[in-house]
């Protein structure tokens, strides 16, 4: 052959080098298609891989230019086997096919592909290797993106739309007028797979024969198709501001839970509410302090720093991901979207390991994410992998939840002998007990908890002082909780609790018989501490009443705009009861209940009784 002759292989194909060097004249004569390139193009379009279609379009490109007698265009070599074909990137076939007939032809091997390049040129193979090269050009469907777009719709027979605003606040509205045809929609996702194969810094995650996720800069784009969808789809994301962690203005108290407290973290929230955002920040807080930080995400979108160094779930199997966390060993590790049980179970399995991980997961309310827990591992298991809850809601943290386990009788029961493991989970901030979750039997129980329930039951609440009064007997300063109707709480000082209960229990045993009840003793600091938790989260105030006696009732007059709402009663800043005030602005207690007397008693000895609403 007097003309070079030119071997190209399946990348340069797909990535439509060829045309651009006859274009610009660096190569000329015969272009030499592999039969195997064809085969793997058939393959990957059948399977629904846009790649394959890209390719055939620049082959059907290539035979106007060979009509035209621009070029020559011949096809030689055999057609590889299923199997060849099946394993073409793994295995490296059908690239041997293609390197055999460059030898054999004596011709110039056309390539995209590193390996392919390195390969030819170890035979002595003359090659010529396009390098990726960064275009400038914008994609289409940017320009359906403002500084207010969060995302962008397009789907065939619809105008585009788009989601203007922020997590929580967006509107959805159309971002043009043109009813986009199926061929307009199948353009540019032609265009967004072919510059994701070219460009440095975008990437295919998934392609599948009805399906392709593009990750491309900062926008993470889903392309949709029949059979999958109905129609010709595109969603484009993209974040419109990217949050450091002081600006979610976070209390110093949570603060300092995130950042070095929490070793099992997860954030939840409802689709859109701003979870990735925040554990987006917290990645970059963390490894802006000098520790090593690791992601898993399906598919990767965060926009992170270069430290921190991102895996993919889609490209790499669990147990894959498993070993090169284990073996590298970093400080935190961000699991972005874990949606199905073996995201659950790597979860569990990095945190029972000892790491550090913050978990990302779609709930409508807290106590949902730890459900979704609960039917895949051990009750017991949950407080080992998953300590900290963060809820998210309209791109703000809404609550913060703390899971424990401890022995106890659950709340509602009251026999000693039904005492279990049981996982609290409590509000951070207030350390309010929210949820309880048990066995009870072969079910897992999850109980909401109001733990004010009994103080509201005045007879208790009655009960509680008469206990009171008995114990001030052995120890002066004590607090009771009356848990059941044969079961206190009693708080007493420290220095003064081996005392109380005596050498073996003698003392606190001696008490129960007497007085006819169980007794649990705690530390007087932390009923003031729940009592202080209780004040600042009340926000009641105390206001102003005047008090009659009549034949029948004890009756508080408060100001007309008082009628109707709840009150609650204090005397000397202990929660009483809770009452409703009548129409006439007034609260009646009955001068036969033992509550009426025992305020009567309590005005006779001039303590102070509030009223606050």
């Amino acid at each position: 052959m007097d003309e070079k002759s030119y071997v190209i292989d399946t990348s340069v194909v797909v990535e439509k080098g060829v045309i651009n060097l006859i274009k610009s004249k660096k190569i000329s004569g015969t272009i030499i298609i592999p039969k195997a390139v064809m085969a793997e193009l058939e393959h990957q379009a059948n399977t629904g891989q846009e790649i394959g279609f890209l390719g055939l379009e620049e082959v059907q490109n290539l035979q106007k230019l060979n009509k035209e007698e621009k070029i020559k265009l011949l096809f030689l070599g055999d057609r590889p086997n299923l199997y060849q074909i099946s394993n073409a990137k793994t295995g490296g076939e059908v690239d041997a096919l293609i390197r055999d007939i460059a030898y054999s032809e004596g011709s110039i091997l056309v390539t995209a592909d590193r390996i392919q390049c390195e390969s030819a040129k170890a035979l002595g193979i003359e090659v010529i290797y396009l390098s990726h090269k960064e275009l400038q050009e914008k994609l289409q469907i940017e320009k359906y993106f403002d500084s207010e777009t969060m995302s962008v719709h397009l789907r065939e027979g619809c105008p585009p739309r788009g989601k203007k605003g922020k997590p929580g606040e967006w509107k959805l509205l159309e971002v043009d007028k043109e009813i986009l045809t199926q061929l307009r929609v199948q353009e540019m996702a032609k265009e967004i797979v072919e510059r994701s194969r070219i460009e440095t810094d975008a990437f295919i995650e998934i392609s599948r024969p009805g399906s392709t996720i593009v990750q491309y800069k900062n926008y993470r784009i889903v392309i949709t198709k029949t059979p999958v969808s109905d129609g010709w789809e595109i969603t484009a994301v993209r974040p419109i501001k990217i949050l450091k962690l002081e600006d979610y203005n976070i209390p110093d108290k949570i603060a300092t839970r995130i950042k070095t407290q929490a070793r099992g973290v997860v954030i939840a929230g409802t689709t859109g509410s701003g979870k990735s955002t925040i554990a987006q920040a917290l990645a970059e807080y963390y490894a802006a302090n000098n520790f090593v930080t690791k992601t898993i995400e399906s598919p990767r979108s965060l926009i992170l720093s270069k430290e921190v160094t991102q895996y993919s779930k889609n490209l790499a199997s669990s147990e894959e991901i498993h070993d090169i966390l284990f073996l590298s060993r970093p400080d935190y590790i961000v699991f972005d979207e874990m949606r199905n049980t073996p995201d659950f179970e790597l979860y569990t399995d990095l945190r029972l390991g000892g790491s550090n991980v913050l978990g990302v997961l779609h709930a409508a309310t807290p106590i949902d994410a730890i459900q979704r827990f609960i039917s895949r591992m051990d009750v017991g298991m949950i407080p080992s992998v998953l300590d900290t809850l963060i809820f998210i809601d309209k791109g703000k943290i809404s609550e913060i939840m703390t899971v424990k386990m401890i022995v106890k009788v659950p709340s509602g029961m009251t026999e000693a002998d039904l005492a279990r493991p049981v996982v609290e989970v409590r509000n951070f901030n207030t350390n309010k007990l929210e949820f309880e979750i048990y066995s009870y039997g072969e079910e897992t129980i999850v109980i909401p908890v109001q733990e004010e329930f009994l103080q509201q039951d005045p007879s208790k609440v009655l009960a509680a002082k008469h206990l009171e009064r008995e114990l001030r007997g052995y120890v002066e300063d004590v607090k009771v909780k009356l848990i059941s109707n044969n079961k206190a709480e009693v708080y007493i000082p420290e220095n003064e609790i081996a005392k109380f209960i005596g050498k073996e229990g003698k003392n606190i045993m001696a008490v129960e018989k007497k007085l006819g009840i169980g007794l649990t003793v705690k530390e007087l600091s932390e009923h003031e501490n729940v009592s202080s938790n209780n004040e600042e989260s009340s926000d009641k105030i105390a206001v102003n009443y005047k008090i009659e006696e009549s034949k029948k009732a004890l009756v508080f007059r408060l100001a007309p705009e008082y009628a109707g709402r709840a009150a609650e009663v204090y005397v000397d800043g202990h929660f009483l009861l809770t009452y409703t005030i009548g129409n006439k602005a007034e609260l009646k207690i009955n001068k036969k209940s033992k509550l009426a007397q025992e305020l009567l008693k309590d005005l006779n000895r001039n303590r102070i009784i509030e009223i606050k609403v």
